[in-house]
């Protein structure tokens, strides 16, 4: 019985097919995606047609084209105030502290729904912590005050198990401020966040856990070498996602929760927008500029972690 040599040359590779060819493949695809492609442009690109204020003393009664344009001017002004610069430094640790108590908590519930083989109670605890996603910042704000009041829940706990001697004064100390964030918005998102990660140790092979089973790896050891490394791809877009959004500490917390007693703590980057914008005296420039410089520094943080994944043969998302 003889075999057939195929000469390699005789082998012609498959041509890749153009875009015009990949659209007229896929149109109803893109049809679908015209919507939502306008809806993007109209509410998230034509807007920024209005950084131009940044760069002007805008006054409403001449509108864009008649204001007068001062430059530079309006990012020097934030950039020599020491509230800004506070603002920038509040935005920026309050974004971290929400980032790693969020991931680590929403990775922390995955595994151990994950582990849960009673599918009742499993449903029962996932539907309990993400219901409170859907609830008003203006309520969790409520409840948050009256629990960690001098008077709340949180100090006669304390109290009652003698870590403490008298109530601590939660709502009125600045280094408590950040802390308090990181625990509201947790306790808010942590099981809406579960749920990607999840699903996506759903789709990881069972006969991987049974070969791991196999050579006596145990429960935690199935978790570290099985689970972990299956949800890494899904982990390294949420992470770039989330290293973007870093200038975006959130707006209604702060807001609900800032007195004069933490200030220095709380105001954001975009609390002082809103203040210089909508103040005893509107400075609609330097509002903009200072959410200008935010969106401009969240792309570069996007685009630089997107980067470093790259070069480390990580999942981008770019």
């Amino acid at each position: 019985m003889t075999t057939k040599v195929i000469n390699p040359r005789t082998i012609t590779p498959k041509k890749k097919k153009g875009f015009f060819k990949t659209l007229g493949g896929q149109y109803q695809l893109m049809i679908m995606s015209v919507p939502m492609l306008l809806y993007v442009l109209l509410f998230n690109y034509a807007p920024m047609w209005g950084w131009i204020i940044a760069f002007q003393e805008y006054k409403p009664e001449l509108g864009l084209l008649g204001s007068k344009w001062v430059g530079m001017k309006n990012f020097e002004f934030l950039f020599s105030k020491q509230d800004f610069i506070l603002s920038i430094r509040n935005t920026f640790a309050m974004s971290l502290i929400n980032l790693v108590f969020g991931t680590v908590s929403a990775i922390l519930l995955a595994l151990l729904l994950n582990e849960v083989r009673n599918r009742t109670f499993k449903r029962s605890v996932q539907t309990v912590t993400y219901l409170p996603h859907f609830l008003s910042m203006v309520i969790v704000v409520g409840m948050a005050q009256n629990i960690f009041a001098s008077n709340g829940s949180a100090n006669d706990v304390l109290l009652g198990l003698g870590l403490v001697k008298e109530p601590v004064f939660w709502l009125g100390k600045g280094e408590y401020f950040w802390w308090l964030v990181g625990v509201i918005n947790v306790w808010k998102e942590v099981g809406w966040g579960t749920i990607i990660y999840i699903a996506a140790m759903t789709s990881i092979d069972p006969s991987l856990y049974e070969a791991a089973a196999i050579d006596g790896a145990g429960r935690f050891q199935r978790i570290l070498h099985v689970t972990l490394p299956g949800i890494k791809s899904t982990f390294m877009v949420l992470l770039i996602m989330n290293i973007g959004h870093l200038m975006e500490a959130g707006f209604e917390i702060q807001y609900l929760m800032r007195n004069g007693m933490v200030q220095k703590y709380s105001d954001t980057i975009d609390i002082m927008s809103l203040l210089y914008s909508f103040g005893a005296r509107p400075q609609y420039g330097r509002g903009v500029a200072a959410g200008m410089f935010k969106s401009i520094v969240g792309i570069v943080l996007l685009l630089g972690a997107n980067k470093i994944a790259q070069v480390m043969d990580e999942e981008t998302l770019i």
